[in-house]
């Protein structure tokens, strides 16, 4: 197996300097909370959206997405199309939310309406979550990159999370954004790349890899009404509206990009934006995995030949061993740039909401001065780093990559948007009500995820409902309480 030359590395750390170097540029700019978290609220539309975008295309995702095509069929293509779902939800039902009390966390407004018990709660199920979930994103790409590449393990990880937190920790928000974008590029530049090699090397190109692929079934999509079936377009169209509303509007990854708008009609746009901005990236990452999987097809397939263990490792397997010299030094970088926009803009998240809804709810005083808590956020980020650094190191292997991601969303933050979704759209919903419907939101799904065949697309789905349902029965038979309003949280 061909392993990285010189050149290689040579571009490699090259790409890597570039990241650490836009943080760094950015230090002096971040003289408040607000600078460090929100970016001063001056990003532009265009730069928002792309921010959007590039958070959810992790690691993860830049290797799952073939590997699905690969393993199974273009089937999770269709999941785009939920996009068109959680899209208008978002703006029209959550956004004016958010805008409204200039919020910094998303978790705010569940104070403002419930409780700061249900804050507190949702604001520390996100932060589980998320450190799992940037485990994962950290843990899985260096795992495939070490079978294939011969990178060690512990190198790829320590290499990604650290200069990720240093320029994040650096250059906060802004320096998320910009280094959002420029690895955005190259992460959709590389598989452009990728693809346009791979369909040139299958014989007889395009029309002979759609050939291929239809009489293997690739392009095959279940209508079945029964949830134990993978994947369905029931499945892909409901539970993934689900699965997308929790990323976007329950997510501090994603709301906190949205508050760095100028405007609440820029953070509109940008979402329809960076919806539009989705169609040719996941044409091409499936695409992609399709001319790959015809490639090997033809010429033999690595998995079954043992060449790789998963179809997780397909795409740096190709990279490493059909491209020219210096191509995978550019290319592996491309699955960095990948993860290390996850894991800077999760981290700044995971700071946000730790200083925002505990920190300043609960143990600030009134006469800390500005700097004090700017260098607060600096240290919790640095921290948080190394944990998902040393989580990354211990994290299981959960199955194949999109799932594993989608599993998580699902488990954790189908009863979250739930208790959001209680909030906004039942009136007589209380604190009793919300906190009963979560719990038994929570109960009802994990007995389900663990010992069903029910499809992870559901999970979302049966966690928002059930945490509805319930927290609108308890609160009918509980009259809601007086209470102390939340503080308003003003900008400094």
């Amino acid at each position: 197996m061909t392993r990285f030359s010189w050149v290689d590395y040579g571009l490699f750390a090259a790409y890597l300097a570039a990241s650490v170097l836009i943080g760094v540029l950015f230090t002096r700019e971040q003289r408040t909370v607000r600078d460090f978290f929100l970016a001063g609220r001056s990003m532009g539309r265009v730069v928002v959206a792309i921010s959007v975008l590039a958070a959810i295309f992790s690691g993860i995702t830049y290797l799952g997405a073939p590997a699905e095509v690969y393993a199974y069929g273009v089937g999770f293509f269709l999941f785009f199309f939920s996009f068109f779902i959680a899209t208008p939800i978002t703006n029209v039902v959550f956004m004016p939310v958010f805008y409204r009390s200039r919020m910094y966390t998303a978790y705010q407004y569940l104070e403002e309406r419930f409780s700061v018990q249900v804050r507190l709660l949702a604001s520390a199920l996100f932060i589980l979550r998320v450190l799992l979930w940037l485990a994962l994103a950290t843990y899985a790409p260096a795992l495939a990159l070490e079978q294939v590449t011969g990178l060690p393990l512990w190198f790829t990880i320590l290499c990604t999370g650290a200069l990720t937190t240093l320029y994040t920790t650096a250059g906060g928000m802004k320096a998320v954004i910009w280094t959002d974008v420029m690895q955005f590029f190259v992460l959709f530049g590389g598989q452009l790349v990728i693809m346009f090699i791979a369909l040139k090397q299958v014989p007889g190109g395009a029309s002979a890899m759609i050939e291929m692929g239809r009489e293997a079934g690739k392009f095959n999509v279940s209508l079945s009404l029964d949830p134990n079936v993978r994947l369905t377009l029931w499945g892909m169209l409901l539970g993934g509206a689900v699965i997308n509303l929790v990323q976007m509007a329950t997510d501090q990854v994603s709301v906190q990009r949205y508050l760095t708008a100028r405007t609440i009609q820029e953070a509109k746009r940008s979402l329809w934006l960076k919806l539009w901005l989705l169609l040719p990236v996941l044409i091409v990452f499936y695409v992609t995995g399709l001319a790959i999987w015809a490639f090997y097809h033809v010429q033999g397939d690595p998995l079954a030949a043992g060449a790789i263990k998963r179809a997780d490792y397909i795409l740096p397997y190709f990279v490493i061993n059909e491209l020219p010299r210096g191509m995978p030094g550019l290319l592996i970088a491309a699955i960095f740039a990948a993860s290390m926009s996850t894991i800077s803009a999760g981290i700044n998240a995971l700071t946000t909401a730790t200083l925002v809804d505990f920190h300043q709810r609960g143990w600030r005083r009134s006469s800390d001065p500005e700097g004090v808590e700017l260098s607060l956020a600096r240290w919790l980020t640095f921290s948080y780093g190394a944990v998902v650094i040393g989580l990354a190191f211990v994290v299981s292997k959960l199955g194949p990559l999109l799932e594993a991601s989608n599993k998580a969303i699902g488990l954790v933050g189908g009863p979250l948007l739930g208790l959001f979704l209680l909030g906004i759209l039942v009136r007589r919903a209380n604190t009793v009500g919300a906190i009963a419907g979560w719990l038994v939101g929570v109960l009802v799904l994990v007995p389900i995820a663990f010992r069903t065949k029910v499809s992870f697309l559901w999970y979302g789905v049966v966690g928002c409902g059930v945490t509805m349902l319930i927290g609108w029965f308890v609160s009918c038979l509980c009259p809601a309480s007086k209470r102390t309003a939340a503080p308003e949280l003003v900008e400094r």
